[in-house]
């Protein structure tokens, strides 16, 4: 950029809902954004209780992405909880890191979760997928050239009891910051909470 000319638009961003959750789970975010994050997709993804698996969820998240955008805009991402494996596998087995400039983790099971090991795979797929050391969590941290490429970073709760330990809520590079609530759903409703991440949202 040129001295005095005037700050690119951000490219469009995309927030990607959890496991019992709708796109309502980003409303208090939305408003913290306001109008400076223009245009947002917020998909609504049938997860179906955890039956749908991660892959399935992560190609039709990307069917989303091409009926909002098309095949090249790039674009942000921003995935909460089980949502935030969704975005991952979209972005390193699917294609999406060709596009995507920046990718948020929340309170996600980057690296499995405890709470997930006693749900029988035949009947929770999604479920079984979030499991340390997952065939996908092992594909996805086994691997990690593609996401080197782009802008990382991850919130947690130390005290996650949805992600069992908080500690495993981050994504294996880029940037880690714990955040100041006590529960699994205070990570998007918090002020503590919404207040970094719209920080880290319309940073430039």
């Amino acid at each position: 950029m040129t001295e005095g000319s005037p700050p690119q638009p951000s490219p469009p961003l995309v927030l990607v809902h959890g496991l019992l959750d709708t796109p309502r789970v980003f409303d208090r975010l939305r408003q913290a954004l306001g109008q400076r994050r223009q245009p947002l997709l917020i998909p609504e993804l049938p997860l179906r209780l955890g039956s749908t698996p991660v892959m399935e969820a992560a190609e039709l998240l990307g069917v989303h992405i091409e009926a909002a955008f098309g095949l090249e805009q790039p674009l942000d991402l921003l995935g909460f909880s089980m949502g935030g494996v969704i975005a991952r596998t979209w972005i390193q087995l699917l294609g999406g890191h060709r596009r995507t400039r920046r990718f948020t983790s929340v309170g996600s099971p980057q690296q499995g979760t405890l709470t997930a090991r006693p749900w029988p795979r035949r009947l929770l797929k999604g479920i079984a997928d979030l499991r340390p050391g997952s065939p996908l969590l092992e594909r996805l941290n086994g691997d990690l050239e593609l996401l080197r490429r782009i802008d990382c970073c991850s919130f947690y709760s130390a005290i996650d009891l949805a992600v069992l330990p908080g500690w495993r809520a981050v994504l294996p590079l880029g940037p880690r910051r714990m955040l100041p609530v006590l529960t699994h759903p205070q990570l998007l409703r918090d002020p503590a909470a919404i207040r970094p991440l719209a920080e880290e949202l319309l940073r430039p």
